[in-house]
């Protein structure tokens, strides 16, 4: 059983297509598994500079064929090794035969030998030729000597060594059904032999320890003692060494637990009493006062009363005026100047009034907008919400309990953009707690969490879902209320340590449905060490591959575009690059926009290597790691390790990042650190969204009350342009939730392939569907979204996914799009062109959502005093979407693309 070098497993059409290129000789090829077929691959074929994809798939039994052209019999093969043999002749239906075997690179190891791609990572193909395996001890061989500079074991490398030169013999008795191992198990045991004697010597001091509270005391049998000292050293003996000082080393505490509380009840001791803060009654939010500037000097107090509805004004010398929520028409928030906010008001005379404060600051500002967004909420008519609040927070607990109380982080105060004390309570609806390096059973983590919250907001919140991957957790808690709205829950998790078999490093996730809004949210901890950025986003690429959430009909898009909201968290642990004496001076100085400049985080993203189009908050707390535990005053950057003195400069390690469909309501209110929990050397990292949902939509007509209208989505053109070195013709599908079923264009009606590493593609009206979403009602499609994935007509593989919303597109002229195509966490090119959709008469009746009357103005300018009432974003200043969502482009926003601008 030999290893097939031209197999390279899970790998995506991009990476394959870069394999080959850098051949550059016609007839290399490589096969890699499928992405729309589970079970069958993909034959890459280079022919010309350009790269051609086959399916080979699998039959009734198991029997493997390609699809070629039509009018060639397809071959059945019985091992891809055989299929591969076959076409290495011409004539056999692809467009040249299979010369050159493109192999797998050789796995990169970072300097604690964790593989990137997996531990030896080798794939066996069946009827594969014995001459090969001669060529396996010299593959180790190489790969061994490569390792021995950087090990401190010398010696145990020595015996491996020895072992290698006799490989075959194992390797023969594996191929007869001998799966002993037995020159593996001899050599083995011979290196190990100095395990024996610290063992047995460790074995001794906890086995002493155990006696002394071990009650009645029952002395150890002399002769385990005496056989465990002078057995010879094999294998069994040894396992059966460690496990018995597994087993010492777990009962120990407990038998010193046990003989304590023994002592105090024996002795009657008094232990001291723990004072335990009441639980605070479900009690009306108290009302809260503001100062603020009217005009250019004069003062006044605002007064929000949630439970009564009204906002008091009291200038000095005049009389109070109180403000009914249902008279404010609009709440507008100057991003010119973070302090102001302009209120517009209804009055008994047609026009509305508008006035102007300035609150101290940014952050007083925001608790007045939050508490009006509030009392909003609960004087709705609404049987559904339109809007909920999420707290997402993520802390590395360095394998030490947490504090009595996580008060600060889980009311995100402390360090950064924090929550005003004025708002700090207010209840989330939804919370998510993320922890790596986490030391408490699951059961008592999750306790813990529900007491805390029940302690500061007096809610017992239930739990959706809990999902751990060895130390790393993530707990989802909702109102008690919103149970009910949750459904479609899915967990999952992904290990990316050593071989991506441990669970140390990884990633846990959490999926679910809140009414009709789609949720999803990852929790991390990825490679550590200031040298490993390429391992990070190694591993980025493998959880967003393999991490199964969401629906499954989504299952070949993008991860990041399943869900109408992901958040991604963790100890991301990408570091800073710069001297650690020139940090700690930024840091003193906070300095923070130095620091950022040179966060490998921040930069990798810039070139596109992870978390493209994600949204972070603005940083404006010091780096969260790595701090001295117990106090936050102190960075610990030397760690002493066996290979020496490690630098882990101060770095921003614990981050927060979201991305969300295009044109949906999410507003980060705050993103911070704690500055009081000094457990660990990591700080806990918070960040507050508001988050505007759906609900089932119920149409005001019945279906079947009349003559069915139906409203439809029109397409004038399609533009792709995809990063590939294939020019095959492609097609495009169509996916949503407002389409009864996936629908598909035909073949692109024009191509272009002559600018090098790009295929430019184009769809005219009569090859594109016109589609019918299943309600027709404005209000109902103004929700609602596309999910396309251009695909290649000879392998049905993507090449890249988009979300379009529908929402602009709505009325009776075609509205331009252009975004940007994605496929495994990675850019792929750009689809731009014109579409319509039209709604029936009768069906255009809309409402404003209550988040919609919340208003952006960057300029300090006079804002329309009438708020519009369709959803769709008038091209005005006002009313514009908050600046973490970017805005649509009129052109190739991408410099890559530009290049075709004029290109027919």
């Amino acid at each position: 059983m030999a290893a097939a070098r031209w197999y390279h497993r899970d790998i995506s059409q991009g990476v394959a297509e870069e394999l080959l290129a850098k051949t550059g000789r016609d007839g290399s090829f490589l096969v890699r598994d499928s992405e729309s077929v589970k079970g069958a691959y993909a034959l890459c074929l280079l022919f010309q500079r350009h790269v051609y994809t086959y399916r080979i798939l699998p039959d009734e039994e198991g029997l493997l064929s390609v699809q070629t052209i039509q009018g060639i019999q397809a071959k059945c093969f019985r091992t891809l090794p055989d299929l591969i043999g076959a076409y290495q002749h011409p004539n056999n239906g692809l467009v040249a035969p299979l010369l050159h075997p493109v192999h797998r690179p050789r796995p990169e190891e970072d300097s604690d030998g964790e593989d990137a791609r997996g531990w030896g990572h080798t794939v066996s193909c069946p009827g594969a030729p014995r001459s090969s395996r001669t060529h396996i001890p010299q593959q180790l061989h190489q790969r061994l000597q490569e390792q021995v500079h950087n090990s401190p074991a010398s010696d145990f490398m020595g015996f491996m060594a020895e072992y290698l030169t006799h490989h075959v013999h194992d390797l023969e008795a594996l191929c007869h059904g001998h799966p002993q191992l037995r020159h593996f198990s001899t050599a083995l045991a011979t290196a190990c032999q100095a395990l024996h004697s610290e063992i047995d010597f460790t074995l001794a001091g906890l086995e002493t320890l155990a006696r002394v509270f071990d009650s009645p005391v029952s002395p150890r049998s002399p002769a385990r003692e005496q056989g465990f000292l002078n057995s010879d050293p094999d294998l069994e003996l040894l396992l059966n060494k460690i496990s018995t000082v597994n087993h010492l080393l777990s009962s120990l505490e407990k038998k010193v637990l046990k003989s304590l509380q023994e002592t105090v009840t024996r002795h009657n001791l008094a232990l001291p009493s723990v004072a335990v803060a009441p639980l605070p009654a479900a009690r009306p939010l108290a009302e809260q006062n503001f100062e603020v500037k009217v005009g250019k000097s004069q003062r006044a107090a605002l007064t929000v009363d949630v439970e009564s509805g009204t906002v008091t004004v009291t200038k000095r010398g005049s009389e109070e005026e109180v403000i009914p929520q249902d008279k404010i028409l609009q709440l507008i928030k100057y991003q010119s100047v973070q302090s102001k906010v302009r209120l517009v008001c209804a009055r008994e005379s047609q026009k509305s009034l508008s006035r102007d404060f300035i609150f101290p600051n940014a952050r007083k500002r925001e608790a007045f907008c939050q508490l009006l967004q509030l009392m909003k909420i609960q004087h709705s008519n609404l049987d559904e919400p339109e809007i909920i609040s999420v707290y997402v927070g993520t802390w590395n607990m360095g394998s030490t309990p947490p504090p009595r109380s996580l008060a600060s982080w889980l009311t995100s105060r402390g360090l950064g953009r924090t929550q005003d004390e004025t708002t700090a309570c207010i209840p989330h609806d939804i919370y998510v707690i993320g922890t790596q390096e986490n030391s408490l059973g699951d059961r008592e983590w999750v306790e813990f969490l529900c007491a805390s919250l029940k302690t500061l907001m007096a809610i017992d919140y239930r739990v959706v879902a809990l999902q751990c991957l060895w130390s790393i957790k993530i707990v989802v808690l909702v109102k008690p209320e919103h149970q009910r709205r949750i459904s479609h829950v899915h967990t999952s998790s992904v290990k990316t340590g050593i071989a991506n078999t441990l669970g140390n490093k990884g990633a846990v996730g959490v999926s679910f449905l809140f009414n009709g809004t789609s949720f999803g949210f990852v929790n991390c901890h990825l490679a550590s060490g200031s040298e490993k950025t390429h391992r990070r986003n190694q591993n980025y690429s493998d959880i967003l591959h393999s991490l199964a959430l969401g629906d499954k009909r989504l299952g070949g898009f993008d991860l990041t575009l399943r869900f109408t909201h992901l958040f991604w968290f963790g100890d991301l642990n990408y570091r800073l690059d710069m001297d650690v004496q020139d940090i700690l001076t930024h840091i003193v100085k906070k300095e923070f926009q130095a620091l950022l400049a040179v966060d490998q985080l921040n930069m990798e993203r810039e070139k596109n290597k992870v978390f493209l189009r994600f949204s972070e908050g603005d940083i404006s707390f010091p780096p969260t790691y790595r701090y001295e535990r117990g106090t936050r005053d102190t960075y610990v950057w030397q760690k002493s390790k066996p290979t020496g003195m490690r630098i882990n400069v101060p770095s921003w390690c614990d981050r927060i990042l979201w991305k969300s469909h295009p044109e949906t309501h999410v507003v980060c209110n705050s993103y911070g650190c704690t500055d009081d929990i000094v457990t660990s050397d990591h700080s806990p990292v918070f960040a507050t969204f508001e988050v505007g949902v759906t609900s089932q939509f119920v149409p005001k007509e019945a279906p079947g009350s009349g003559p069915e209208a139906l409203a439809c989505i029109e397409w004038e053109s399609i533009e792709v342009i995809l990063k590939t070195t294939s020019h095959s013709k492609c097609y495009i599908e169509f996916h949503s939730y407002c389409l009864e079923e996936v629908q598909r264009s035909g073949e692109n009606t024009f191509q272009n392939c002559d600018i090098p590493g790009f295929l430019k593609l184009g769809w005219s009206s009569k090859h594109l569907p016109v589609l019918n979403p299943i309600l027709p009602d404005l209000e109902y499609l103004g929700d609602q979204h596309l999910l396309l994935s251009i695909k290649g007509v000879e392998s049905c593989e993507s090449y890249g996914e988009c979300c379009l919303a529908l929402r602009s597109a709505i009325g009776t002229t075609a509205q331009q799009f252009e975004t940007f195509l994605f496929h495994r966490g990675e850019e792929t090119g750009s689809v731009r062109g014109w579409m319509r959709v039209r709604v029936p008469r009768g069906r255009s009746g809309t409402r404003e959502r209550l988040y919609e009357w919340i208003s952006f103005e960057e300029e300090d300018g006079e804002p329309a005093a009438e708020p519009p009432t369709c959803p769709k974003p008038p091209p005005q200043r006002l009313r514009s979407r908050p600046r973490s969502l970017p805005e649509p482009a009129t052109g190739y926003t991408n410099p890559a693309y530009i290049i075709f601008e004029g290109v027919p």
